[in-house]
């Protein structure tokens, strides 16, 4: 059976600068990672971002949701709902904050705990991937770069 042309025709396009920007670059490979992510992982429902919402918590029992915003860089009302489908879920739940109740704290469930767990072993597994087209020293030296961009880029 012959394929359909158009799906195999490569469309070739003049980039411009885009490939040599670092920004562009850090783009194409965090949508593949991400893609790779929820194939590896295979909890369609859970993004890296809630991922990494759920480790903070499992590893912070009572952090308050302001607290888990700025850590996350995600704006309060956005930390609102992330945290309202995670509920949803059953995997996290909301307790006035001992220290101040008019703010909630956070805990995992003990689904949470359980997904949780076992997300760990897939998400090591995942990294061990990507870390493979880098070899452990490069891929501690690209870790170092992301940092030291990052913090150029937030210090004021």
């Amino acid at each position: 059976m012959a394929k359909s042309v158009t799906k195999l025709k490569k469309i070739e396009l003049d980039l411009s600068l885009l490939p040599e920007l670092i920004g562009y670059q850090l783009r194409l490979t965090q949508l593949a990672i991400f893609n790779a992510f929820s194939t590896s992982v295979q909890d369609g429902k859970l993004s890296p971002g809630r991922f990494a919402v759920l480790v903070l918590i499992g590893a912070n029992p009572g952090l308050t949701q302001s607290r888990l915003a700025a850590a996350t860089q995600l704006d309060r009302s956005t930390m609102v709902a992330v945290i309202d489908q995670l509920e949803e879920r059953s995997l996290v739940e909301r307790r006035a904050a001992p220290n101040d109740r008019r703010s909630n704290a956070l805990w995992l469930t003990a689904t949470g705990k359980k997904l949780l767990a076992g997300m760990k072993r897939r998400v090591k597994v995942h990294e061990k991937h990507i870390a493979a087209a880098l070899g452990v020293a490069d891929s501690a030296r690209l870790i170092d770069m992301l940092e030291r961009i990052r913090a150029h880029l937030q210090t004021p």
